[in-house]
């Protein structure tokens, strides 16, 4: 009886955090959204990018449906539980998933990036304690699963640092805003998904940061 109640407050316990780590990811996505969107012109609120965001997400979504990164990430995954001899733990896949959109979306990774490729890195030191720290919290939630997002981590960061030569000059403030904006609303979906418990493929709208990259040279 006392092995019961005890179980049941561990599981109550896990509950309530992955309610919390939820609501936390939505702040999150909704703060980064808020302000790429909302401009105050002296008078009031204005909404921007509006347009931007509906076409992008429309194009990038398309894109990844076709190429289905949604489903080649999760076989990553799975691969990825059987290597580090995980395969008894049932959210590992999904934990993995989670943690690499939320620490590896958004304008500070790519910016970071290249600051670094010049010698200075100071963004992506900042972005690795802040990484260390989320994804220490979803690990307590989701699994061990979550450890192992410092593999899309170190690939996106180091592709795009080692091609800043190339990628800098493309990457106006407008690019960074948009991606920035488009980022934070995936983000959002993260939360939203595990709050709800309603997997989305997130994954495959990953494209519609490029198209919203390449949209600011439009």
């Amino acid at each position: 009886m006392g092995l019961t109640a005890r179980n049941y407050l561990n599981q109550r316990l896990l509950d309530n955090l992955m309610v919390a780590m939820s609501a936390c990811i939505i702040f999150i996505g909704l703060a980064g959204a808020v302000k790429e969107s909302l401009l105050f012109d002296g008078q009031t609120l204005v909404v921007t990018n509006l347009m931007m965001m509906v076409i992008t997400f429309i194009i990038g979504t398309v894109i990844g449906e076709i190429i289905d990164l949604d489903k080649k990430l999760e076989e990553f995954g799975a691969w990825l539980r059987v290597k580090s001899k995980n395969e008894g733990e049932g959210t590992f896949t999904q934990g993995f998933l989670a943690a690499s959109f939320t620490v590896c979306i958004g304008a500070m990774s790519i910016i970071g990036s290249i600051k670094d490729a010049t010698g200075d890195p100071s963004i992506l030191l900042a972005k690795a304690m802040m990484d260390g720290i989320i994804v220490m919290i979803m690990t307590t939630t989701m699994g061990k699963g979550c450890i192992y997002a410092a593999i899309p981590v170190g690939i996106v960061q180091g592709l795009v640092t080692l091609l800043a030569f190339f990628v800098a000059p493309w990457l106006t403030d407008q690019a960074l805003s948009n991606i920035s904006l488009t980022g934070s609303i995936m983000i959002f979906l993260i939360g939203v998904s595990l709050l709800t418990n309603k997997r989305f493929r997130i994954a495959n709208m990953l494209p519609t940061l490029v198209v919203a990259a390449v949209w600011a040279w439009l």
